[in-house]
């Protein structure tokens, strides 16, 4: 058995072995650099995918964009509130459902969101950067397609590819 299949039930386990516990750790270091390159802006990596998110799609409803980063609505909403105490997110009640606040960047979640772009693209590199650039495609391709073919079992169908 090579050290990177899986031992059977009766054979001990090393943490550094299992996949979870793996992505975990690369979690951990991504976030600590993340931090480190990105800290004058304040914007946790949570935060700045809901920024990313709400970019992209201009004006969206919080379940929307909690489904568009794999969140739940109520971590989602108190998110997307302080980042609107902070004053760059705007949300407002939906004139089709009252239940709805949609939400969209304000012309400072903008200029953070541009402000930051590249501290955080050095973050992503640095985390991987000891991969060569095949190796980084391949972890990328692999990621997606575990995270594609588990994407139901935490209520979002999302495909990334």
């Amino acid at each position: 058995m090579s050290k990177h299949e899986f031992p059977s039930i009766t054979t001990p386990w090393p943490l550094a072995q299992r996949p979870g516990f793996l992505i975990r750790r690369l979690h951990q270091i991504h976030v600590a650099l993340f931090s480190e390159l990105c800290a004058e802006f304040g914007v946790t990596p949570v935060q700045y995918s809901l920024l990313s998110a709400l970019a992209a799609r201009g004006k969206a409803d919080q379940s929307t964009i909690a489904a568009d980063v794999g969140l739940d609505r109520t971590t989602t909403a108190e998110t997307l509130r302080r980042l609107a105490n902070r004053g760059l997110v705007s949300r407002e009640v939906s004139k089709e459902d009252r239940r709805a606040r949609l939400c969209r960047l304000t012309p400072s979640g903008r200029t953070t969101l541009r402000q930051m772009e590249a501290p955080v693209r050095e973050a992503h590199r640095a985390t991987v950067a000891v991969l060569s650039q095949a190796e980084q495609h391949v972890l990328l391709s692999l990621l997606i397609k575990a995270i594609n073919a588990n994407a139901e079992k935490v209520g979002s169908a999302e495909d990334l590819s």
